[in-house]
């Protein structure tokens, strides 16, 4: 896929990857199930869930560093700010041949636009939260957290995965 069609399937996916309802323990089962998925893939990523901004799930594998968990806050952030996935701004940019600083003037230290952050989307009210990953290249990182929001959304995987 180009970068156009990245990003149309990205708003596809924030678009129909919600939820009826979102609150802790839907927060831990989302952080949960991405971990179960890592590790049968032998991945070692930082898992984060956050519900309202406050962090209601975090792990961070055997493998990571404290690297991640700071790639995991840039990614998260930039969630948190756009509403979007982090992936989805980063492609944009990219489109536009700007940086996330230069077009809003935002730190790269706080703001990182590569894939692994995602919103929590609950229908009718929007964005509450979000999920965000770090470990895996970013195209990877993007994938599994759709792979896991899809499967508890209820939506088949092939109708919103990138490739």
């Amino acid at each position: 896929m180009g970068t156009e069609q990245d990003i149309e399937r990205m708003a596809e996916q924030e678009r129909r990857l919600c939820f009826a309802r979102f609150d802790n323990a839907a927060a831990w089962e989302l952080g949960i199930r991405i971990k179960a998925l890592c590790e049968s893939r032998s991945l070692a990523l930082a898992i984060e869930v956050r519900l309202m901004r406050e962090t209601v799930f975090f792990y961070a594998m055997q493998g990571t560093s404290p690297e991640n968990a700071d790639w995991v806050r840039r990614k998260r952030n930039t969630v948190e700010l756009a509403q979007s996935s982090s992936y989805a701004v980063g492609r944009a940019l990219e489109l536009e041949g700007l940086s996330l600083e230069q077009k809003m003037g935002l730190p790269l230290r706080d703001y990182a636009t590569h894939g692994g952050g995602f919103p929590i989307r609950v229908d009718g009210i929007g964005a509450v939260g979000a999920v965000t990953i770090s470990g895996a290249p970013q195209r990877e990182d993007h994938a599994i957290v759709v792979t896991v929001l899809a499967e508890l959304c209820g939506i088949p995987l092939r109708e919103v995965a990138l490739d």
